[in-house]
């Protein structure tokens, strides 16, 4: 057995489901590349993804469940960041991947420009723009 197929036999059917799952949405993924630059607030995924904030918390909690992301509070506002090294190999792979397979897409691109206006806001006063 090759390494890459190493990581698939300790794990669990749901624990594989639950990772492709989590990883076949646009928006959620969309969501794990932005988080590649740090953490985020709900208000500041929510901004960038241009979704209610009910979807997006829906979206970040299917993200959760796969071991994907973890989050904090912080006064009012969730964080949520990578999980990194509490993340399932395979996950950690897939994510690697993909950043790497959607770099210059159109969308990326766009999102990456939009989180670096998105940053020079605080949480704040991001909120109080709606």
């Amino acid at each position: 057995m090759t390494r890459d197929f190493a990581i698939w036999r300790n794990m669990e059917m749901d624990q594989v489901l639950a990772i492709f799952k989590a990883l076949g949405d646009e928006s959620r993924l969309r969501a794990l590349l932005a988080l590649q630059k740090g953490e985020l607030c709900v208000c500041q995924i929510t901004e960038l993804l241009a979704l209610a904030p009910s979807t997006v918390s829906k979206h970040m909690s299917i993200l959760k469940a796969a071991g994907l992301v973890t989050s904090h509070k912080r006064g009012r506002w969730i964080y949520y960041r990578w999980a990194g090294r509490e993340t399932a190999q395979l996950a950690q792979d897939a994510l690697k991947q993909a950043s790497l397979s959607l770099q210059g897409d159109g969308q990326v691109t766009s999102d990456a420009k939009k989180l670096h206006e998105i940053l020079q806001l605080t949480p704040e006063e991001l909120c109080c723009r709606k």
